[in-house]
């Protein structure tokens, strides 16, 4: 390999420094005030973010992120295994390959201002960054992009920059989920649901302005001239999971979960796909998250235990969540695979 002395930055989006009240409004309010995440004008941003979502959620997503540390141990889950993906990562470099590994929040600690100063000292010849989003959204993956090189761009010297800007169709990150699934019994599931992050679909119009979600056909196939559309890159990634399983076509449903407001998000929605599904007849249902690289709230509580009684409330039965990918062994190897082909 290279003796170019290489700094390495995962990226990702962040979670409160603690569950309490304080902590978590002050996440919210880094994390929805950025232009990227609610794309309004300024001035309407910073009142509905300010003035009505931060004081009125905070106090409720406190109690969520409660239970959700109670649920791991008394830790974030989205902070644990991006540090402990930091160290295994890490383990895999010789010291000859003159690689350095480190990872930051985009919202929160460890900060991208501080692990950047850290990076900034060490004079990398060559910097890559990832965030750890497999497939790309202007208010993650670009929002993560655009932070670091806003720091970056101040350096008096700027080394030689790789940005990985998704990774949906990776083998050993479209593996490592294969893995997790085969952990379960599939024949013991009359469905399967592939729930990924909801987007608003203003934001996915304005990767290919002249064609809109509505008109799009890429729930059939994937769409080789529209990359960086984020629903594209959600249905190419499960075709390939699915596939891998011996699922077939008929067998799952793409979903979208987390919408916030009343403007249109992308559909179908998850939790009224479960109402659907229970209502049709089906007992138990295996629950795929692919835009996750580690466990959250989204998974963890969202899926685990909100649509669990959603879904029993419906009429059915189980929802069993395959887990994220965590610190599992192939999921640290596809991330080297992706490191190393851009050294």
């Amino acid at each position: 390999m290279s003796q170019l002395k290489t700094g390495v930055l995962l990226i990702n989006l962040g979670t409160p420094d603690s569950p309490s009240t304080r902590d978590v409004r002050s996440y919210l309010s880094e994390f929805l005030n950025d232009p990227r995440v609610i794309d309004i004008n300024a001035v309407g941003r910073a009142i509905l973010v300010n003035g009505i979502i931060v004081p009125f959620r905070a106090p409720k997503s406190a109690k969520i992120y409660k239970e959700l540390w109670q649920l791991w141990g008394g830790n974030s889950p989205l902070l644990t295994y991006g540090l402990q993906l930091k160290k295994d990562l890490q383990s895999k470099f010789d010291l000859a390959d003159n690689v350095t590994v480190e990872f930051a929040m985009r919202y929160k600690n460890p900060s991208l201002p501080n692990v950047l100063e850290k990076m900034q000292k060490v004079g990398y010849d060559q910097l890559i960054i990832l965030p750890l989003f497999p497939h790309y959204a202007s208010s993650s993956s670009g929002s993560a992009i655009e932070k670091a090189m806003a720091i970056i761009q101040k350096w008096w010297v700027i080394p030689e920059i790789k940005i990985i800007p998704s990774f949906y169709n990776h083998p050993g990150y479209i593996q490592a989920f294969i893995e997790r699934g085969q952990q379960f019994d599939l024949k013991n599931y009359s469905h399967f649901i592939f729930s990924y992050h909801g987007l608003p679909e203003r934001q996915i119009d304005k990767v290919h302005p002249e064609l809109t979600c509505a008109s799009c056909n890429c729930d059939r196939q994937f769409n080789a001239d529209q990359t960086y559309c984020y629903r594209n890159q959600c249905y190419e990634t499960t075709r390939l999971i699915a596939e891998g399983l011996g699922i077939s076509s008929e067998n799952y449903t793409v979903s979208f979960q987390s919408r916030l407001g009343k403007t249109p998000w992308l559909k179908p929605y998850s939790d009224q796909v479960l109402k659907d599904l229970a209502a049709a007849g089906h007992k138990k249902i295996l629950a795929f998250s692919p835009a996750f690289v580690s466990d959250c709230l989204e998974t963890s509580i969202e899926i685990g235990t909100e649509y669990q009684e959603i879904f029993t409330h419906a009429g059915g039965e189980k929802i069993d969540l395959v887990p994220s990918l965590n610190d599992s062994e192939t999921w640290v190897t596809a991330v080297k695979e992706l490191i190393t082909s851009r050294i």
